[in-house]
């Protein structure tokens, strides 16, 4: 791995993070793996040698459960779901080089002889816990087989996760009053032997290895309260009868932990592709184990299982570290969290059953905001971005380029580029390049848009229909430089609009595929002759988006009556903590308004809380004196970052006790980025807010 600029001499390896073969595929789903299609071929066209790889994730409990509901086998569940996300990707235009699972016999290999490397090592021990048993039935009951009652908050709980309350991990053995799931008997804990990988060994290197990566800043900064604080050791078994069996003797009736075999799947994946085209054009070995650039891109939720135990397990094998994490805020729709059960989503299928080109939806998911911050869908933004930038802006500057051309000169005039566009295709350029480098996609759609932008400016500016009698030499030198512009907008959109880019390369009547061209070939001369254009986008009426408004609302409404009519819960567990209430219609008077006492404050320190997943100790200066306030910002912001900000705070909140620490007020933050409330100005500590 190096950390020169793209492209390097190394090969490279863009992964995402697979697909939980457990349900259908949704646009929220959608937004990495474009994003790594997006940044792989962009990739290529710098000339770095790329694979494109990923696999479904077959194993764990929850595919375990609902296989049974169905009465079928695990991997007849999980297959059917695998099959599923490999018709659906291509549909999307996302072209992996390699599309594997964890349970082929590549990654079930691979995964046993990493494990027995790392017993080899001396990474491995063994180590007593409590575990939950069905004491009728005999059997163990791992992470979701059994549920209960929260130990930190009360409230309902999963084995691994306080999912309706505080939303804490939680550990083997933590949970009170557990029952087990399968058969509602009241369970009870046991000791179990189980199998622990020495991560704690590995924190030097660690602290040393989230320094070096490349990528998001929640990336960078999220796993640090766990390299620098009390490094824990990771279970790696589980009491389970679906997964890769544990090797070695004395551990036959375990499994391994599904975060041990998923992520050897980007390697097996790589393995296979390799075995595909031969070493010769692409060597697994040279980018795993060898120095090669190794990109992950996966949502948020996942960023510790990729910057600690991931890297941990490949350093302790001897394998290449990853050289950048890209970790990907939500998706959310019309304001409001995806939720499956209450069918509020827009599904793969649908999105393509409505008639939409896949590109428009690469668009938008790829171009609305940073990598890292939440997107909004709606079928009212989403037409606005279409119908302004992609029929506004990029479609209406090559249609009417091209077929100005085409019908005054057959194609491209005689000429040759004039200064002024060499230099801003230069740019663009440039700035896709920069955009690789910075891992941003929003700016790699941003070089060509911008060039898409001059484009309409210069026809416009030099208006060539009036010079064809007047100057028909400048005439010819204006439309050489549009044909010019568009190919170059051919090569600049192919990563994140590749279908619509080759449609254009194809009006142009170029060689070959524009997916064949390199980013120096946005210079090269166009050919020559072509013949009249068509429009490359549509544009979106209301009354369209009208229909769609009210299509998605209706299938809100129907899933929601179902759940009232089956008496089950409304709200899912799969739902954003995005608050999705309009504003209320219910008001307070001025009076009650004024018994708030809003204050501004700044940010002296800031420290995580021990156990605590989000939680920051803040000493915050509000004049009159310094409090003490937790707020939930810690996976969210730079802690570091925090210190001398002006912040909004409630000061006459009562007291609260969080995780044993007293809260002496309360800080304003904006949706589920925790986005500040701040002072324009510089308002000193203390100001009242009115």
């Amino acid at each position: 791995m190096s950390h020169d600029d793209y492209p390097t001499e190394e090969p490279a390896v863009v992964t995402c993070g697979l697909p939980y073969a457990n349900g259908d595929l949704h646009i929220g789903h959608l937004r990495t793996y474009v994003s790594g299609d997006v940044l792989s071929r962009a990739l290529k066209q710098l000339g770095q040698q790329t694979a494109f790889v990923s696999g479904s994730d077959m194993h764990g409990t929850p595919v375990a459960v609902n296989a049974e509901k169905e009465g079928v086998s695990p991997r007849e569940f999980a297959l059917r779901h695998h099959e599923q996300y490999e018709a659906t990707f291509p549909k999307f235009n996302i072209e992996f080089d390699n599309y594997g699972h964890t349970d082929d016999e590549t990654n079930t290999e691979l995964t046993r002889e990493i494990v027995r490397e790392l017993e080899d090592g001396g990474y491995i021990y063994e180590k007593e816990i409590k575990v939950a048993w069905d004491p009728t039935e005999e059997t163990p009951l791992p992470d979701r087989y059994v549920e209960g009652t929260c130990p930190y908050c009360d409230e309902h709980a999963r084995g691994d996760e306080c999912d309706e309350g505080c939303g804490r991990h939680l550990e083997p053995g933590e949970i009170e009053n557990p029952v087990s799931t399968v058969t509602g008997n009241p369970a009870e804990y046991r000791e179990r032997t189980h199998k622990f990988f020495r991560v704690s060994e590995l924190q030097e290197y660690l602290q040393g290895f989230i320094d070096r990566l490349e990528g998001t800043s929640n990336a960078q900064n999220q796993p640090r309260e766990w390299i620098e604080g009390e490094l824990q050791d990771w279970c790696i078994s589980r009491d389970m009868d679906w997964g890769i069996d544990y090797p070695g003797e004395g551990a036959e009736d375990l499994v391994l932990y599904v975060w041990v075999d998923a992520p050897i799947e980007y390697v097996s994946s790589t393995k296979q592709y390799t075995e595909r085209v031969g070493s010769d054009a692409y060597d697994w070995e040279d980018v795993w184990k060898e120095s090669g650039e190794i990109i992950h891109i996966i949502g948020r939720d996942i960023i510790q299982h990729h910057t600690v135990f991931w890297p941990a397990m490949l350093h302790a094998v001897g394998y290449n570290e990853p050289r950048a994490v890209m970790a990907s805020g939500f998706v959310n729709l019309n304001d409001k969290g995806f939720s499956t059960s209450r069918n509020r989503a827009v599904w793969a299928d649908d999105y393509l059953d409505e008639g939409f080109d896949p590109d428009l939806l690469r668009y938008y998911l790829s171009t609305t905001g940073g990598f890292e911050r939440d997107v909004n869908f709606s079928w009212d933004q989403f037409q606005e971005r279409v119908n302004g930038e992609l029929v506004g802006t990029v479609g209406n500057f090559v249609y009417r380029s091209l077929l100005f051309a085409a019908r005054n000169y057959d194609g491209a005039p005689d000429a040759e580029v004039s200064e002024e566009v060499r230099h801003r295709i230069e740019s663009a350029i440039d700035d896709f390049a920069a955009a690789v480098n910075d891992y941003s996609l929003k700016d790699i759609g941003d070089a060509a848009t911008s060039l898409a932008s001059f484009g309409n400016e210069y026809i416009q500016r030099n208006e060539p229909w009036k010079l064809t009698d007047d100057d028909p030499e400048r005439a010819e030198q204006v439309i050489y430089d549009c044909v010019q512009l568009s190919k170059a907008l051919a090569v600049l959109y192919a990563p994140l609009l590749p279908g619509k880019a080759e449609a254009l390369w194809s009006q142009l009547d170029e060689d070959g595929s524009v997916h064949d061209a390199t980013i120096e070939d946005a210079l090269a001369a166009p050919r020559g002759d072509f013949g009249e254009p068509d429009e490359l986008f549509g544009k979106i009426e209301d009354e369209r988006v009208e229909e769609l408004n009210e299509k998605l609302q209706a299938s809100i409404e129907a899933a929601t009556s179902d759940d009232e009519e089956d008496g089950s819960e409304t709200v899912s567990d799969d739902e954003s903590t995005t608050d999705d209430e309009s504003a209320s219609d219910e008001r307070i008077g001025f009076d009650e308004f004024q018994n708030l006492d809003l204050r501004v404050g700044r940010i002296e320190s800031a420290a995580p809380i021990e156990g605590a997943d989000d939680l920051l100790r803040l000493e915050v200066d509000i004049g009159s004196e310094t409090r003490q306030i937790v707020a939930g910002l810690k996976q969210l912001h730079d802690v570091d970052d925090l210190e001398g900000k002006n912040i909004v705070v409630v000061a006459n909140l009562e007291k609260a006790e969080l995780f044993g620490v007293e809260s002496n007020g309360m800080v304003l933050a904006a949706g589920e980025q925790a986005d500040l409330l701040t002072t324009h100005e510089n308002a000193e500590p203390g100001t009242k807010i009115k």
